[in-house]
C-alpha cells in the first residue's frame, strides 16, 4: 500500500514540476497507438450524445490516460513480487479500463438500437418526397438537415463519396453497414438502383421505393406497440408477484400471531 501511495506522490511532483508532462505523454503515445481506436468509436459517441461537437481524439486520449494510470497502480500493488504473471495481469487490468468506456457505449447502441431502427422507417419517408423532385444524391443532400442527428455523420460521409465520383454501391453499403438495423441493406440497394434508372422508369421505381418504406414503417408500430404491450404485460406481473408475496406473508405473521395465542 505504501508502494501506491509513494508512486502516486512522485508523479504528481514530477508533473506538477514539468519534470514529467503527462498530458503531452499521453498525446505523443495517443499518435502511436491510435490503430486502437475502433472503427465504430465515433459512430457510437454520436448515437449516445446526439448533437454534440465532441471531441474524439480528446475522449481516446482520456482512455488511454485511464489505461496507463490503471497500470501504474498495478505495478505499485504487485511492485514485491512482480514477475511475469503479474506483469501480464497489469496490462490486461489496463486494456481492461482502457476498453471499458468502449464497451459501455456499445452496450447502449444494443440497448437502443430498437430506437434507432424505428426511425429509419420515417427518414425514409421524408426521402422519397424529395426524391421525386430530384435525383438521389441531390436528395440525400438535402435531407441531411431534418435527418434524426444519429444519421447525419453517415449521411455525410455518403453524399461526400458521392460528390467525390464514387458511383458505385460502395457509399450505399457502407452507410448500411454503418447502421446495421432492419433492412437498411435492401433499402439502400433499392437507392442505388433508383439513382440509377432512367427518369422515364423513375416513377416505378418511386412507387416500389413508397410501398417499401411504409411496410417498414407498419413493421416499425408493430414493434413499438408490442414492446408497448410487453412492457405493460411484465409491469402487471411485477404487481402480482409483489401483491402475492405481500398476502402470504400477512398470512404468515396471521399464523404466527394464533400459533402465539
Amino acid at each position: 500500500m505504501w508502494f501506491i501511495v509513494i508512486g502516486i506522490i512522485i508523479v504528481f511532483i514530477l508533473n506538477y514540476n514539468r519534470v514529467v508532462d503527462t498530458k503531452k505523454f499521453i498525446s505523443d503515445s495517443s499518435g502511436v497507438l491510435s490503430h486502437l481506436v475502433e472503427d465504430d468509436y465515433e459512430f457510437l459517441l454520436t448515437v449516445k450524445y446526439p448533437g454534440r461537437n465532441l471531441d474524439v481524439g480528446a475522449l481516446f486520449q482520456r482512455r488511454l490516460r485511464d489505461g496507463i494510470i490503471a497500470i501504474l497502480v498495478c505495478f505499485f500493488v504487485f511492485f514485491n513480487q512482480m514477475n511475469l504473471m503479474f506483469a501480464v495481469i497489469c496490462l490486461a487490468v489496463g486494456y481492461f479500463v482502457f476498453k471499458s468506456s468502449y464497451m459501455s457505449l456499445k452496450s447502449y447502441y444494443k440497448a437502443n438500437l430498437q430506437h434507432i431502427d424505428t426511425m429509419l422507417p420515417y427518414y425514409l419517408k421524408s426521402l422519397e418526397i424529395l426524391v421525386q423532385h430530384y435525383t438521389v444524391p441531390v436528395a440525400l443532400s438535402r435531407s441531411i438537415d431534418a435527418a434524426p442527428e444519429v444519421f447525419r455523420p453517415g449521411l455525410r460521409r455518403l453524399v461526400a463519396r458521392i460528390d467525390n465520383g464514387d458511383s458505385s454501391i460502395q457509399p450505399y453499403i457502407d452507410f448500411a453497414n454503418e447502421y446495421p438495423v432492419r433492412d437498411s441493406m435492401r433499402m439502400m440497394r433499392l437507392l442505388y438502383r433508383l439513382g440509377l434508372g432512367s427518369q422515364q422508369n423513375k416513377h416505378e421505381q418511386v412507387m416500389m421505393f413508397s410501398r417499401t418504406v411504409s411496410s417498414l414503417q407498419n413493421k416499425a408500430r408493430e414493434q413499438k406497440y408490442k414492446a408497448r404491450l410487453e412492457k405493460m404485460e411484465n409491469q402487471t406481473l411485477i404487481m402480482l408477484v409483489f401483491t402475492g408475496c405481500g398476502c402470504m406473508g400477512l398470512m404468515f405473521l396471521s399464523m404466527m400471531q394464533l400459533m402465539n395465542f
